[in-house]
C-alpha cells in the first residue's frame, strides 16, 4: 500500500463488459491501484459479478445503475466524477473498459505519484484496430496527440463541465488549469479492435447524434471504411 499522499484510485464506467477486454484491463490493473470506483451504467450480463472476483482483496465502491444513461454521457461521467472524490482519492486514474496501458507502465508509476511538479498526466491513446495494429489516417490520429488519464485530486478545483450529452470528456473541463505533463507511456484502446465492436458503434452514433452535432459526420462514416491504414503495434 503506498502513502496516502500518492494512492491511486481507478475510476471507469462499464456496461455488459464481461465477455469483452474488462477482464483482461483490470487484472492488468490490479496490482497498479490502491482502490476502484466503478459504476456499472446497467449491465445486464456478469460485469457486476466479474469486476467483484477481478478486484477481490481491494477496496471496491461499485454503483449499480439500474438504467444505463449513457445516452446523455455529461450525466453518466458527472456522476463517476462525484462517486469518485467521495473516497477522498489522491491520484484518480480514469480509464474506460476497454483501454489499457503498455506492459512496462508499472514500472514507471510510482515516480509518476511521488512527484510534485505536476497535477495532471497526459498520455497518448492508440485506436486498435485488430490486436496488433492501430490505426493512422486522416480521420483517425488520436495517438499523435496527449490527454488527460490521471490527475492529482484537489479539493479546491472547481468543477466545470462541456455540457454536451456524447464526447463531453472524462473529466471535467477544470483540470485544464492543473501543471501537467506529457508522459511516454502508451495507452491501447480495443473499442475499435473487432469488426462487430465497430458495427455497433457506428449504429450508436447515428441512433445518439445522427446530425453529427457532437462528433465528426465524416470519422463516423469511416467507422465502417474496408480498407483502413493500420499501423503496427511495437512495444518499446
Amino acid at each position: 500500500m503506498r502513502a496516502l499522499n500518492s494512492k491511486l484510485t481507478l475510476s471507469m464506467i462499464v456496461r455488459n463488459e464481461s465477455e469483452r477486454y474488462l477482464p483482461r484491463v483490470l487484472a492488468s490493473l490490479k496490482h497498479m491501484i490502491d482502490e476502484a470506483v466503478i459504476i456499472d451504467d446497467g449491465s445486464t450480463d456478469n460485469t457486476v459479478n466479474m469486476v467483484r472476483d477481478t478486484l477481490s482483496g481491494l477496496p471496491l465502491r461499485l454503483v449499480e445503475n439500474q438504467q444505463s444513461t449513457f445516452s446523455n454521457e455529461v450525466i453518466l461521467r458527472r456522476q463517476q466524477w462525484e462517486e469518485t472524490i467521495q473516497t477522498n482519492p489522491s491520484w484518480i486514474l480514469n480509464l474506460d473498459a476497454d483501454e489499457m496501458f503498455e506492459d512496462n507502465f508499472h514500472e514507471q508509476l510510482d515516480d509518476i505519484l511521488k512527484q510534485q511538479e505536476h497535477d495532471a498526466i497526459y498520455f497518448r491513446l492508440y485506436d486498435m484496430w485488430n490486436e496488433k495494429q492501430y490505426r493512422s489516417d486522416s480521420y483517425w490520429y488520436a495517438h499523435q496527440n496527449y490527454r488527460p488519464f490521471l490527475i492529482r485530486y484537489r479539493e479546491d478545483m472547481e468543477t466545470k463541465w462541456r455540457d454536451t450529452p456524447q464526447h463531453c470528456g472524462r473529466f471535467p473541463e477544470s483540470i485544464n488549469q492543473l501543471s501537467y505533463t506529457c508522459h511516454s507511456a502508451r495507452i491501447k484502446h480495443y473499442g475499435w479492435a473487432r469488426a462487430e465492436d465497430r458495427l455497433a458503434k457506428y449504429k450508436r452514433y447515428m441512433e445518439l447524434d445522427p446530425d453529427a452535432r457532437y462528433g465528426w459526420k465524416e470519422q463516423y462514416d469511416s467507422i465502417l471504411d474496408p480498407s483502413p491504414t493500420l499501423v503496427s503495434w511495437e512495444d518499446v
